[in-house]
């Protein structure tokens, strides 16, 4: 029985400017990265230290040469925010592209772009 989502993984064009990102203006913090070489990097990054559910940030040109069947787009990913307002505001003091804030489902959300124009909810949780 599956008890909870481990990783989901991020397929990247530039790996090091998806760090920058996710860890210099989103907040996260760098669990783990080894580089295996020949191109393959995995850098695992999380809301926090200890987070159940992470992120992979792979090496999205790598991955398509070496596993051609895998759909290396971006899934649809909700994160939960207890202040979905002051982190609106913060992303877009940090120069992070926002979408519009909505009320859906009794909570506010909002959508955001990485820097290469991957888009991600945040709602009020």
């Amino acid at each position: 029985m599956i008890r909870q989502i481990g990783q989901v993984m991020l397929y990247m064009e530039d790996q090091d400017q998806a760090v920058r990102f996710w860890r210099d203006k989103v907040g996260f913090v760098v669990v783990e990265e080894v580089d295996h070489g020949d191109g393959l990097r995995w850098i695992e990054i999380a809301p926090q230290a200890g987070a159940p559910t992470t992120f992979v940030l792979q090496n999205k040109a790598w991955v398509a040469r070496h596993e051609p069947e895998l759909n290396t787009g971006t899934p649809s990913i909700m994160l939960y925010s207890d202040d979905v307002e002051g982190l609106y505001r913060s992303f877009q003091e940090k120069g992070i592209t926002v979408g519009e804030m909505v009320e859906m489902g009794g909570g506010k959300v909002f959508n955001f772009a990485d820097d290469e124009n991957n888009y991600f909810a945040v709602m009020q949780h």
